[in-house]
């Protein structure tokens, strides 16, 4: 009969064993991933860390938390009123934030981490928040 430690389930390694695969296969897939998509995990870490909702859960007529870095920012009228356009990413998805009648916004540059809130809406098949709340995080 097989002896079974008190610390390794049935079926399971004995965690020594386990801790060298993880780290091997860990090794491996970083090596053999591409940077943006270590980036995109790596602000998916970071997203988790604030709190804040991954995008891609983020359900149209509902409030959501959302963190990230900001890809681009444009100024882009609507109605013939000023609007400043930022696309934030999280490493999952992407959502546009928009601030109506505004030019620019101090901090609201790309390549800033934020954390924004507010209703998120659908537009033409992309995830859009009007006037979020928001909060600058680490620089660019």
């Amino acid at each position: 009969m097989d002896e079974v430690s008190a610390s390794t389930a049935p079926g399971a390694e004995p965690r020594g064993r386990e801790r060298g695969k993880g780290g091997l296969r860990r090794f491996l897939r970083r090596m053999a991933s591409t940077k943006a998509e270590l980036e995109a995990e790596e602000l998916q870490k970071t997203t988790g860390d604030e709190g804040a909702t991954p995008i891609t859960d983020c359900g149209a007529r509902k409030r959501h938390c959302v963190a990230g870095t900001l890809r681009t920012v444009t100024l882009r009228p609507r109605g013939g009123a000023p609007a400043l356009e930022a696309e934030l990413y999280d490493g999952t998805d992407v959502i546009n934030l928009v601030w109506l009648g505004r030019r620019r916004i101090a901090g609201i540059d790309p390549g800033r981490r934020l954390r924004a809130e507010g209703l998120v809406s659908e537009q033409d098949g992309r995830k859009v928040m009007f006037n979020p709340r928001y909060e600058l995080r680490g620089g660019v």
